[in-house]
This record gives structure tokens, sequence and C-alpha cells, in this order.
């Protein structure tokens, strides 16, 4: 814009991943607005896109847009107005508008080879959500994943700012070998990924043991794993957990080894979780797991 900030837009949005009408909205929400977190921006303004069934009650309705108000206050967002249309299966999400500085903008181009990879949410949503869905999964078992769907990823690119690190994504439908494939080849770097330090929620263990992943999950699988190399002796079931789909899921950031220190500090004072999973390293853009 005139005055040299940036202007960010996003949008997204998809159908229930839980029962409770007013939950689903806050999550969707929560999961558009994430992508003004991972550009480094603030977001002010939104608008709501939604399919709703003609024979919905219109309580359920109204349900979804207050959860997706609500969250959207909870992020300083004013929500004004949207568009919807008449469609068999409800969907919902914004269009979500934010600025930033060119200082502050994060890129998933910026890694650099030495830094740290950093994680600030588990894995493990999409396995748990598709088979609540389908049955499979009792309902405690989709409550233990709720907090963190509907958690903003505000404080955790507050610390990433607390560094001078520039490479940033969220983790969301590409899952994170599919969203770090991306920022490797961007930066054109190998990032490289501890598997025993990823963090995966504990109800999606039994769950991938059982192979009850969404299609989207199978589907990144096809896509990214030729730019993957795995370890041999990791389990097929903990590989596609790390390609799981997810709703709402942590930054991914790669911050300098000797700003560590200083982006732990900055988590710990925002009490924002983080779990160092990995490092960025010379060779061909891609990633390996070991």
């Amino acid at each position: 814009m005139d005055d040299g900030t940036l202007l960010l837009v996003t949008a997204d949005f998809f159908a229930p991943v839980v029962d409770d009408a007013y939950t689903y909205g806050a999550i969707a929400a929560a999961n558009s607005i994430s992508d003004v977190y991972a550009m480094g921006g603030t977001p002010f303004l939104a608008l709501n896109l939604a399919a709703i069934p003609s024979d919905m009650p219109s309580e359920i309705a109204a349900e979804i847009f207050r959860g997706g108000m609500e969250k959207a206050r909870e992020a300083g967002v004013i929500v004004a107005g949207g568009h919807t249309m008449d469609d068999r299966e409800p969907k919902y999400g914004l269009v979500v508008l934010g600025t930033v500085t060119e200082d502050r903008l994060l890129v998933k181009g910026g890694a650099r080879p030495g830094e740290r990879l950093v994680l600030t949410k588990p894995l493990g949503s999409g396995v748990i959500t598709t088979a609540y869905r389908a049955d499979k999964a009792p309902r405690e078992v989709v409550e233990a994943a709720i907090p963190w769907m509907l958690r903003l990823n505000r404080d955790g690119a507050a610390a990433v700012h607390a560094t001078s690190a520039r490479g940033a994504t969220d983790i969301t439908g590409f899952g994170l070998l599919g969203h770090a494939v991306e920022m490797a080849q961007a930066a054109g770097a190998r990032f490289r990924i501890w598997v025993d330090a990823v963090p995966i929620l504990d109800a999606a263990r039994p769950l991938a043991e059982q192979w009850l992943f969404p299609g989207g999950t199978a589907a990144n699988e096809m896509y990214y794993s030729r730019w993957v190399e795995l370890a041999p002796g990791i389990p097929d079931e903990v590989a596609m957990l790390l390609y799981d789909a997810q709703t709402n899921g942590g930054i991914l950031a790669a911050i300098p080894a000797d700003e560590m220190d200083r982006f732990a500090a900055a988590c710990r004072e925002l009490d924002q979780p983080f779990w160092e999973i990995g490092e960025v390293v010379e060779g061909e853009p891609g990633v390996e797991v070991v």
C-alpha cells in the first residue's frame, strides 16, 4: 500500500470436521485466519464464505456463523458480511485480510541451512476427525484434538517474530511433509526431520494403525513422496501421520540455531508449546526423515 505496508489476502473453507455447529464455525475461522499469521501478518477484516443446505434449521446455521464470528473477534478481526449459497453439504470459512511490514513478512522460501525446524502443534487431527465421522472412534477421541484445532496461531507467529527467522508456513491440508517439501523447494535447501521428535496426538496413533486416514492424506503421500526420503525402519502408519492432512495445524518455522533460546523464551512468555523437530541442511531440495 502507499505507506509501504503489505496487504495480505487469503481464503479457506471446508465441510464440518466436528458435530457441534458452533465449534465447527470456530475451527473453520481459526483455520482461515491462520494463513495471515503464517505470513507474519496481523489480520483485521474477514468475509464469511458459506454453503448452507436449504433444509438446515436456521438455528444451526446461526451457530456456525456465531462460532466463526467469536473466533474472529478473539483474533481482533471484524467479520463484515460475506456470501452464502445453497449446497447439499454445509461448508464454511472466511476470506481474511491482514497487513504486514516487509521486514516482518514470513515466506515459505525464507529457510536457510543451519537453522532449526520447530512446530507449534502436534499432528493427528486428520485421522482423528475422519475416524470419528466414520463412527470408528468415540467422541472423547475427537475432543482431544478440538482444543488444538481451535487454537489460534497468533502466539506461534509472535514467537517466530522474536527472532530474525523469515521462513515459515502453517500445517494444513498438505500435512507436515507436504508443507515441508514446499518450504524446502522454495528455499533451495533440504529439510531433515527427526521422526521421534515430531509431536503426535496420542489418540491418533491407534487410528493410524487401523489406516483410518482421510483421502487427502493418501493424496499427499502420492504426490509429495517423490521429494521425501524416509529412513529404513519407519513404520508405514508413522510415515502416513507425517502426511496427515491437518485442520488448523501449527506453525512450521526455521529458526536460526543461535536464536533458539530467544524463541523458547518467547514461547514460554506466551504460553505457546513448541517442538524442535529437525534442521535445515545443504543438499538437494526436499525432505529426509530420519
